[in-house]
């Protein structure tokens, strides 16, 4: 009797620890990757306000280039007036500033979504590791964690 309730303590942990928790883990990376092109493009909304704001000459727009690590380079862009958003699968498209807002609301609403759909899947799991806990608990203690409280 009680090897049998051992091995059933075995099978829930391995299930919370092997499933779980990856799970968990893997939806929250999700989330964090998806606030993560959220800030990206807000941060491009906000650039491409203050390039309306800005008063610039005809011609090229001087810059610099945060190639990553905080490495800068010196940019020069022929046509300020267009820029290239990324839609997605590696894809870009080159539009107007008011095209380029328009786009980056509609993504960033999508993304929203997004988040919000991980955000739900991660309440979900976590009130799945709450019940496999709680049987753990009975298995072993023979009463619920809960019921204590």
């Amino acid at each position: 009797m009680v090897d049998a309730v051992q091995e059933k303590v075995r099978k829930y942990e391995d299930f919370l620890n092997e499933r779980l928790k990856k799970d968990l883990k893997k939806v929250l990376d999700a989330r964090e990757a998806v606030y993560a092109d959220i800030a990206d493009y807000l941060l491009l909304k906000s650039t491409i306000e203050q390039l309306q704001v800005a008063e610039l000459p005809k011609g090229e727009l001087r810059t610099k280039v945060d190639l990553g690590c905080n490495f800068y380079v010196e940019a020069k862009v022929p046509d300020p007036k267009h820029v290239c958003v990324a839609v997605g699968f590696g894809f870009y498209v080159e539009c107007t500033h008011e095209e380029a807002l328009a786009l980056i609301d509609k993504r960033v609403a999508l993304l929203n979504k997004r988040c919000d759909q991980l955000t739900e899947d991660s309440s979900k799991i976590k009130a799945n590791i709450r019940v496999v806990l709680e049987g753990l608990g009975e298995l072993q203690f023979g009463r619920s964690p809960a019921a204590e409280a």
